[in-house]
């Protein structure tokens, strides 16, 4: 069993500091012998294209995230705006996930999928490294699924904010 983090002076300044440092949103599912997980991330960040590869961190490796680490493979939602709700709802514990109505759908190797999605990003993990209370990912892309665009959705300020139509050409 891990201590609860105490918050510390410069760990509280980092959080302020990124508090007012937009962040893209995605939504992080996996298929378990108990049924579906997720969580929502803003921490998704690409690395590497050869291999392809991406990075996010979860703050603790049990619940969702902990299902999450232990699966052989998970996909990675990258979400806009009409997604926000759904965002929400994958970022707080014990909310309704994976309904009819939220328009999830299965890959062919079981994971939920968001065919809505911006894109979808199949992927494993290379690497967890621990950090304090948090595990950060390391994860090779095994496939991409294109989904239609809409207005990028971003994390500012503890909010899901829409950015304008217009910011990307």
């Amino acid at each position: 069993m891990t201590a609860t983090p105490v918050p510390t002076p410069i760990g509280e300044a980092l959080k302020a500091a990124f508090r007012t440092h937009p962040a893209g949103v995605a939504i992080i599912t996996a298929s378990t012998p108990e049924g579906p997980v997720g969580l929502t991330a803003s921490s998704v960040a690409s690395v590497a294209v050869d291999p392809a590869a991406i990075v996010f961190s979860v703050t603790r490796a049990t619940g969702s995230a902990g299902a999450i680490l232990g699966a052989a493979t998970f996909v990675v939602h990258l979400i806009d705006h009409e997604h926000a709700d759904l965002a929400q709802s994958f970022a707080v514990s014990g909310s309704e996930r994976f309904t009819p109505e939220q328009g999830w759908a299965a890959l062919p190797t079981g994971e939920p999928h968001l065919p809505e999605a911006r894109a979808a990003l199949r992927c494993r993990t290379i690497q967890t490294v621990a950090v304090g209370s948090s595990t950060v990912v390391i994860a090779e892309v095994i496939d991409v699924l294109a989904g239609p665009t809409g207005r990028p959705l971003v994390y500012l300020d503890r909010r899901f904010h829409a950015l304008p139509n217009d910011t990307h050409h």
